[in-house]
């Protein structure tokens, strides 16, 4: 694929990602990381209420594109049958109680979702709920 092919490609998946979503390109953020012959991928999500980003969902592929496709598939085939859980949390030195909402394997998952890129003294969670399925 040549390489303005791929640079299409690539806007163009984003895009549908965005769109099943249903959230804005600016609460989006397409985090590409390349460690030998393997991307991995880590996609995050800026809550626009109190906008803090987490971590939504990692993957690994061949390139940006074989990646993408694998978030895609992610998305469709695989997130709604996760667990859905509630977080309640503070940043220290701030009193407002904050709610965010995850969809993960189990509980340390969604903590690692959480915790993604940021220092672990900094946050006090109250409460991790796994929520009904209805």
């Amino acid at each position: 694929m040549a390489l303005n092919d791929q640079n299409i490609e690539i806007a163009k998946l984003q895009k549908d990602i965005i769109t099943t979503l249903g959230i804005s390109q600016e609460n989006a953020i397409f985090n590409f990381k390349q460690k030998n012959e393997v991307v991995r991928f880590d996609l995050v999500t800026i809550n626009p209420k109190h906008e803090q980003s987490f971590l939504f969902h990692t993957v690994h592929g061949t390139d940006k594109v074989d990646a993408l496709r694998k978030m895609l598939e992610y998305i469709n085939e695989h997130y709604s049958s996760e667990s859905s859980m509630t977080i309640q949390w503070v940043k220290i030195g701030d009193n407002k109680l904050h709610t965010s909402y995850f969809r993960a394997r189990n509980m340390y998952d969604a903590l690692d979702k959480f915790y993604y890129e940021r220092d672990m003294n900094q946050y006090k969670i109250f409460s991790i709920t796994l929520n009904p399925v209805s």
